[in-house]
């Protein structure tokens, strides 16, 4: 369901104009899918929240009862992460990683390392030495493995099995499995293999990409003399902005796992999903200013635009849409109306790419009304160029049912988005 719930709809009709732009996110639906997904997973795989998909204090707070652990790729996520969710198993991934960053997981006891070059593993093992002189820290080396022409076809986007800057080359691979085997490198303790290729990928094509990460990296280890005891097949579930109601398949993804694991029962697999856990708890809601006809066709220019949701313009996708309709004008000058049957719906920036939803179906829409553009979890807020024109901030609203009212949350000083609500 892409439309807004009954408690996102209220508050969305009850925030004055002034205070749109503003996200407004369902943190009971949000855990009432969370414990979906959960459900659907064979005992022996761990389920990682990938927290660059939405970071918001909140929302890492909600899942915590239903996940293993937070994956991290910065500095920066690392210590957010660590603030707001204290005590939770961490895993740190991404390339590029500093010396600093490194050295700051390291002390905040960070449980897996997942190795991009051999460099780093070199970088990693001194430091580890350095700071942590008396632990083993875990290591799973992240391989861009080379996979099947066809696997990856139906990917949005691909991070392996071709050129690219993830991960190890497989002819490096042997090398690094050596070091961590070979005894030059006691301080590190190789848990696994770390393998992430694709986002946008169904039920089925996970499953075939998770098997053959985990034969491959099987037989990787094996010909170090060792069994890996974990094998993290990455996340990248699709969630199809096209066709918004049409959900990832969780208990047929669970049941192809449970196949595989059978296969290998010393085995533990761990996913890391983002946008698919968060993307259907969040929707961007706002006021249409304007009305206007252009060359035989409509738009509604809307508060905000794309400077806070850069998906649409950044995939070329359109962002689902619900209209709210609001009878109340206050204004003493005509009120723009739709005349046409379909509007493309836009923001305030001075660009053409400015573009949130194309040739919407309406019936009468008017200025005043309200759009609330769904799917909007995920890699919304936290990857668009907020200044860009120095328009305002929008508000922040996190929604819970009264059963979970206590739910702790993130302390007050988790670096808060600004104009952050409290909860009802």
């Amino acid at each position: 369901m892409t439309d807004p719930t009954d408690a996102v709809r209220d508050r969305a009709l009850s925030l004055p104009s002034a205070e749109l732009p503003a996200y407004i996110y369902d943190l009971a639906a949000l855990r009432a899918h969370a414990a979906a997904v959960r459900a659907c997973l064979p005992e022996r795989v761990e389920l990682y929240y990938a927290a660059k998909a939405n970071p918001e204090p909140e929302i890492l707070a909600a899942l915590s009862p239903y996940v293993d652990g937070y994956e991290v790729a910065s500095g920066g996520e690392l210590a957010h992460v660590a603030e707001a969710v204290p005590g939770r198993p961490l895993a740190f991934g991404g390339p590029g990683k500093t010396p600093d960053e490194i050295v700051a997981a390291l002390e905040l006891g960070v449980e897996r390392f997942h190795v991009e070059s051999e460099y780093e593993l070199h970088m990693l093992a001194e430091l580890a030495r350095q700071v942590r002189p008396d632990d083993r820290v875990g290591v799973l080396p992240r391989l861009n493995l080379p996979v099947a022409a066809d696997s990856l076809a139906a990917s949005s986007l691909a991070m392996g099995g071709r050129p690219s800057p993830f991960g190890l080359d497989p002819d490096q691979a042997d090398t690094v499995m050596s070091l961590l085997t070979d005894g030059t490198y006691p301080q590190l303790e190789l848990k696994g293999v770390h393998a992430h290729l694709a986002s946008g990928l169904g039920a089925q094509e996970q499953v075939a990409v998770a098997g053959s990460i985990v034969d491959r990296s099987v037989r990787l280890a094996e010909r170090h003399g060792v069994r890996p005891a974990e094998v993290n097949v990455g996340g990248g579930m699709t969630v199809d902005y096209a066709a918004p109601d049409e959900r990832f398949d969780w208990a047929a993804y669970g049941t192809g796992l449970a196949r595989l694991l059978a296969r290998h029962p010393d085995l533990t697999l761990r996913v890391e999903p983002g946008r698919a856990l968060t993307a259907y708890c969040g929707w961007y809601v706002t006021e249409v200013l304007d009305v206007k006809p252009s060359h035989g066709e409509e738009f509604a220019v809307v508060r905000g635009g794309t400077h806070h949701l850069r998906t649409p313009a950044t995939k070329g996708h359109d962002q689902p849409c619900t209209l709210l309709g609001v009878e109340d004008w206050p204004h003493p000058w005509a009120r723009p109306v739709s005349q046409g049957e379909l509007v493309t719906f836009v923001g305030q920036l001075c660009t053409p790419k400015d573009v949130l939803a194309r040739h919407v179906p309406v019936s009468a829409l008017r200025a005043g009304d309200r759009a609330a553009f769904g799917l909007a979890g995920a890699y919304a807020w936290n990857i668009s160029h907020h200044d860009f024109l120095m328009h305002p901030h929008p508000g922040f609203h996190f929604i819970d049912a009264p059963d979970f009212a206590d739910t702790p949350q993130a302390p007050s000083d988790a670096a808060p988005s600004p104009g952050r609500a409290s909860q009802t």
